[in-house]
């Protein structure tokens, strides 16, 4: 039987797609009793440029740094910082209470806190 953890795990490449100008941001997911914990690398990223939505049990994580058009004096001979966007798809589970969400932004480190929904117990049904 499949944890909870695992199958968060195990769907969370689901329905990606990447684009020409898009890369899949660097993750970690963690769990604890009450909660998983996404913490996802978007150095050189400010909080307005970060968007996150949930759509049906979908988590979407999108960042955009457009590139500055500017009149520059030299050209490049490396170009190796990024300058585009990035977007990631995860699959949520049912347990998990998507009205909760908390996302805190610091230091180029997004940190989602998901809180799991309380157990319902089962209930005994009495044949009468």
């Amino acid at each position: 039987m499949m944890s909870l953890f695992d199958k968060f795990v195990d769907d969370f490449f689901k329905g990606e797609e990447v684009q020409d100008n898009q890369r899949t941001m660097a993750i970690d997911i963690l769990e604890e009793d009450n909660k998983f914990i996404i913490e996802a690398n978007l150095p050189g990223f400010k909080k307005k440029d970060v968007k996150i939505s949930v759509n049906n049990n979908e988590l979407l994580i999108e960042a955009k740094k457009e590139e500055k058009k500017e009149k520059k004096k030299s050209t490049y001979c490396r170009c190796e910082r990024f300058q585009g966007s990035y977007r990631r798809v995860l699959s949520l589970s049912d347990q998990v209470n998507k009205d909760k969400i908390e996302a805190k932004f610091e230091d180029g480190v997004l940190k989602l806190d998901i809180p799991k929904m309380e157990p319902v117990p089962s209930k005994e049904i009495k044949i009468g």
